[in-house]
């Protein structure tokens, strides 16, 4: 049987602090979350590989450094209701959970849902609620929100996904532009949000975030 926790903890020494992380939240967080448990079975022996884990259909869980850089960027307060979108396996809300106040984590895959609410109940994360939905509706009824983490690739975010954020609220994801891609944060002020580049990631461009067709006449 492997050592999970051995792997979890050099995970975090090999892999996230020596990427700048350094804030003791997302440290404690992501020593505590067991990766392994949010990871199909067939995968979990590469939960903790320094690489994102395939979960088919072009989503991926992203690679510790990539979701590890997106908390610093953003990190949530014990107060804050954070939409988190792209829940995939439930591994990112776990690790919201034990930081904000509460989350509210939407994934339109229904598998992946399905296995993630179930694994979110088995290791006890009672904060987070699991909405089954279109990725760029968000959830609507639930906010506004003080903070949205997308995890994953985007070409462009939705105005009815940016109108779910209080003003002077944050929101994090990687710009892809080809096979190049950026993290970036934006900040809402009187009704707009103002974005800036964080670092340097890559991942799949998520269902509803390609940019808009442009039509020529």
């Amino acid at each position: 049987m492997p050592d999970f926790t051995q792997r979890r903890v050099t995970m975090v020494d090999t892999q996230v602090r020596p990427s700048d992380v350094t804030k003791f939240p997302i440290l404690d967080a992501m020593l505590r979350v067991p990766r392994e448990a949010y990871v199909p079975d067939a995968k979990r022996d590469i939960a903790y590989a320094d690489t994102p884990v395939d979960l088919g259909g072009a989503r991926q869980l992203l690679d510790a450094r990539a979701i590890a850089k997106l908390l610093e960027a953003l990190t949530p307060a014990p107060t804050d209701l954070v939409l988190e979108i792209g829940a995939s396996t439930g591994y990112t809300t776990a690790l919201l959970a034990s930081m904000a106040e509460a989350v509210v984590a939407v994934e339109e895959d229904e598998d992946l849902a399905r296995d993630a609410e179930a694994a979110l109940a088995e290791q006890g994360v009672d904060n987070a609620a699991l909405v089954t939905g279109p990725l760029s509706d968000g959830s609507p009824k639930h906010g506004p929100f003080d903070m949205i983490m997308i995890f994953g690739g985007v070409q462009d975010v939705p105005v009815t996904l940016l109108d779910q954020l209080k003003d002077g609220g944050h929101i994090a994801a990687i710009f892809m532009d080809g096979a190049l891609g950026e993290a970036r944060v934006g900040v809402k002020t009187g009704g707009q949000v103002s974005w800036r580049m964080v670092f340097n990631a890559t991942a799949p461009v998520l269902p509803g975030f390609e940019n808009a067709p442009s039509f020529a006449f």
